[in-house]
This record gives structure tokens, sequence and C-alpha cells, in this order.
């Protein structure tokens, strides 16, 4: 899984944002993240699988693997939903 090319991931007042890339920026297409979909967003940025999207969330977070793999799945899901993935 990869991002499609076009956004940009930028911190706005200390908050991670998602917004398209390009002279014409409408800040209505603004994607809010929380820390959490910050660190796949940043992973997505490569071609990674499930597996390593999960691995990542372990590394950076007290969290079980279950609970890695549903927050994965709910992000990746969403993502989907939004046609950013290639």
């Amino acid at each position: 899984m990869k991002l499609k090319d076009g956004f940009l991931l930028r911190h706005v007042a200390g908050q991670p944002v998602v917004l398209p890339a390009g002279a014409n920026v409408d800040f209505s297409d603004m994607i809010t993240l929380n820390d959490t979909g910050c660190t796949l967003w940043k992973c997505l940025e490569q071609d990674v699988g499930r597996e390593e999207l999960i691995r990542a969330l372990l590394d950076e977070y007290e969290v079980d693997e279950a609970t890695a793999g549903i927050a994965v799945d709910a992000f990746v899901q969403r993502l989907k939903e939004l046609d950013l993935l290639v």
C-alpha cells in the first residue's frame, strides 16, 4: 500500500493535517490526523504492507498487536474511502 501523490503532511498549530498539494489549495479538503494517523501516514509514504504498519504502531505506542491491527485496518479503510491509496 502506498499513498497517492499530491498530498502533503503538515503541522498546523501543533496538529498534523494533510493538505492537497498545489497552488490552489482547497482547505475544505484538509484531513486532520491524530498521532496514530500521523505515524501511519508517514509509513504509507513508502510502499508498505499491513504488517509493517502494525509494527510501526507497536514500536511507537504501548499497544497490543490486536489493537494495532484494528487501528491499521480502520485507517486503511478510511483512506480507501477517500481514494488516497494507490
